[in-house]
């Protein structure tokens, strides 16, 4: 959620940084904010006069009554002052409520510095690996896991619909040894708190991450509880300290998470949809960071370099793209996407997404930390990202290491942990 200070001290910068985002309706979010910013502070100033009025009646109609003089007239009046009072107060809650809503609606600022436009101005900043090119005619994951006995989308679709696919024998347990390897990773290596979470959570648990009111068509809902399957785990982890003062010391906060996430991707009709690439249940690794303002933004890279890590241990071609201002998420500042390559389909398959979202989400989840003992508390940053997604990164191990003979070679990182050199159905 933005500072609604920053809109008031300084409206033409938050204009131009949500016009840098391309959408020409944003910047007059800042106009009507301050409108009812501006009817809001002269209801609470009507509020306040009449208030004062009040005090000063109420002490002339204690001395009426204690020389035994009628004040009736002046309790009449007062009894029309607290009226007043009343809708005044209540017209301060109203436009309150009106300020928050569309806050809650308006996306994070983006830092300066980054590329403006949509994913064709996103910049490639390092890849490791060229894409490969088999020397036979490479099969799309989806044939390969068929045959192989890995993967059953028909009964998956029977039990649940399109997009909830079934892993089967060899292929859910190199899932499974794919989750607690990058675990292990991310707590033995980059110091990380391994945590499970709830996979439903409130209302107030997404609107503090960036997810309601926004995005509700995306989410699945038990509507009798009125909790919601999560969308990844960033959500429940992001909220663990929610309303807490952290101190200084305590900071930086490193947790990582294995959830199924569920997404109903409301807005996706007419993309490519096959096998892994687009479902609405799925695996990933979550990495979350609650850090101290300066030095969130070398926390980005750091996180950044985490996720790669785990694409270059299982020897596939990947690239870091720096996301323009128009593709970056709802909540970020700025975001790394890394993306692998699929040779059976012949595409970049974006499997993470790293990014830094300031006090975005603190203000919206109150996270905040006390810079030094005694000092006024402050928001603190937030960062997220994949470590990684698991149906591309499935996708990516099957198409690459596929062989001629129809097997698929194990990524030499995890063949002791599955207890396999190959996949051969």
């Amino acid at each position: 959620m933005l500072d609604l200070r920053l809109i008031r001290t300084d409206p033409e910068f938050v204009r131009r940084a949500l016009a840098r985002r391309g959408d020409p309706s944003l910047p007059a979010v800042v106009d009507r904010i301050l409108a009812l910013d501006e009817d809001r502070r002269k209801a609470i100033g009507a509020a306040d006069a009449l208030k004062a009025r009040r005090n000063e009646v109420s002490r002339t109609v204690g001395e009426r009554k204690r020389a035994g003089e009628d004040a009736s007239a002046l309790v009449e009046e007062m009894r029309e002052v607290g009226e007043r009072i009343a809708g005044f107060d209540r017209d301060v809650s109203e436009l309150d409520a009106m300020i928050r809503d569309i806050l809650l609606r308006t996306p994070n600022l983006p830092l300066e510095g980054i590329q403006e436009g949509g994913a064709d101005s996103n910049v490639v900043v390092r890849s490791h690996g060229e894409p490969l090119q088999h020397g036979f005619p490479a099969k799309p994951h989806w044939e390969l896991g068929e045959s192989l006995g890995l993967l059953d989308l028909p009964r998956g679709a029977r039990v649940s619909g399109s997009g909830f696919p079934v892993l089967r024998g060899q292929g859910a347990r190199l899932q499974r040894v794919l989750i607690d390897w990058m675990l292990d990773l991310h707590t033995a290596e980059h110091g990380y708190t391994e945590l499970r979470v709830p996979y439903l959570v409130s209302r107030e648990t997404l609107v503090g991450t960036g997810q309601l009111p926004k995005f509700e068509e995306d989410l699945y809902v038990a509507e009798r509880d009125d909790l919601w399957l999560i969308p990844t785990a960033e959500v429940p982890v992001t909220n663990l300290h929610a309303d807490e003062i952290l101190s200084a010391d305590q900071l930086p906060l490193r947790y990582t998470a294995y959830t199924p996430c569920f997404r109903r991707e409301a807005g996706a009709a007419g993309a490519d949809t096959r096998g892994l690439l687009r479902v609405h249940q799925f695996d990933k690794v979550e990495l979350v960071r609650y850090e101290t303002p300066d030095r969130s933004r070398e926390a980005l890279e750091e996180m950044t370099r985490e996720a790669e890590v785990v694409l270059h241990r299982l020897g596939l071609a990947y690239r870091v793209l720096l996301l323009s201002t128009g593709d970056m998420g709802f909540g970020s500042a700025m975001t790394y996407d890394l993306e692998v390559w699929a040779p059976g389909v012949e595409r970049w398959l974006e499997v993470s997404s790293v990014s830094v979202c300031d006090d975005f989400q603190a203000r919206r989840a109150n996270l905040r930390y006390r810079p030094a003992p005694g000092e006024k508390p402050e928001f603190l940053h937030t960062l997220n990202g994949s470590a990684l997604a698991l149906p591309r990164i499935m996708v990516a191990i099957l198409e690459t290491y596929q062989q001629s003979d129809g097997s698929v070679v194990v990524p030499e990182v995890i063949r002791e942990r599955l207890g396999l050199q190959r996949l051969t159905g």
